[in-house]
């Protein structure tokens, strides 16, 4: 489960994970990023969009070789499926891995964030963040998602 909810996506993440899975609009997508961050979490959570994370001056996201933003479309979510059981939403997406990761920057954060295929950092918004403490040396990372999701509801 998240580290924590971004402020903006406060009562807002169920619904754009859910735009995402329903393919509305067919740019929607989720992305799963990495960063080394020194910013406290209070800090964090009231930025409201991915630049404004980036223009943090204790945040960097990730640049070793190997590493890209990892991009979630409809085809790759776990069904949007409320647990009426539970009285709750929890969304999941599959463990992500990134391929041969070189040293340089190490990793401390995974941001999941909501945005248009082709928009700027300025529009995406930052759903919720995550501990990843990671010191990149060559290897794959794997970064594994609770059988519960990432984020739930309730």
């Amino acid at each position: 489960m998240a580290d924590f909810v971004f402020n903006i996506a406060k009562g807002r993440a169920a619904e754009l994970y859910n735009r995402v899975d329903a393919n509305d609009p067919s740019t929607a997508e989720l992305y799963v990023m990495a960063f080394n961050s020194g910013a406290t979490d209070a800090t964090l959570r009231d930025l409201d969009t991915v630049a404004l994370i980036e223009s943090d001056a204790s945040t960097a996201e990730a640049t070793n070789s190997g590493y890209s933003r990892k991009v979630l479309t409809d085809a790759d979510l776990v069904a949007f499926a409320p647990d009426d059981t539970n009285d709750r939403v929890d969304l999941d997406i599959p463990d992500q891995t990134w391929t041969a990761v070189a040293a340089g920057t190490n990793w401390t954060d995974i941001c999941i964030a909501y945005g248009l295929n082709g928009g700027a950092d300025s529009a995406k918004v930052p759903l919720t963040w995550h501990d990843f403490v990671v010191t990149p040396g060559g290897s794959d990372i794997v970064m594994q998602v609770a059988a519960t999701g990432f984020f739930r509801a309730a």
